[in-house]
């Protein structure tokens, strides 16, 4: 998976379409997640399209997520979140605010809002899940 901080450099370079292309692919490189993991416990609440993430705890304590969506630009938009945090240790991804990392990203202003309504959603369970493996290590 990217850095954020690669995406970031090519997105600023991007307009309109090219950054929704950009998002696509990101969603398209994501590691396929597993349909058994697609469950009501690892659906983010709130989305538009349906978006499912599922933590992996790595034998040196980072955290590696799964996710999928329904809809390409809802699985990119899940791929951005997770490049913020993937293979971080949990604590650090639970004190992060993800919400500040992507913020160079404006997509409030990039996307309608239908798109962006449930980045808050995936923001809280990525850091939900990386709470909850934070306490019990």
């Amino acid at each position: 998976m990217r850095t954020l901080d690669d995406i970031r450099e090519e997105y600023e370079f991007l307009e309109g379409d090219e950054r929704y292309r950009l998002l696509i692919e990101l969603g398209r490189d994501l590691e396929e997640m597993p349909q058994p993991l697609k469950t009501d416990a690892t659906l983010v609440r709130g989305c538009s399209a349906s978006v499912w993430v599922y933590p992996v705890e790595t034998t040196d304590g980072a955290l590696h997520f799964l996710a999928d969506s329904n809809a390409a630009i809802t699985k990119g938009i899940v791929a951005l979140v997770l490049s913020a945090v993937q293979d971080r240790p949990a604590e650090e991804v639970a004190s992060m605010d993800i919400a500040e990392e992507l913020a160079p990203f404006d997509l409030k202003n990039q996307l309608s809002s239908n798109r962006t309504q449930g980045v808050p959603n995936m923001i809280a369970l990525v850091q939900d899940h990386a709470s909850r493996l934070a306490k019990a290590g």
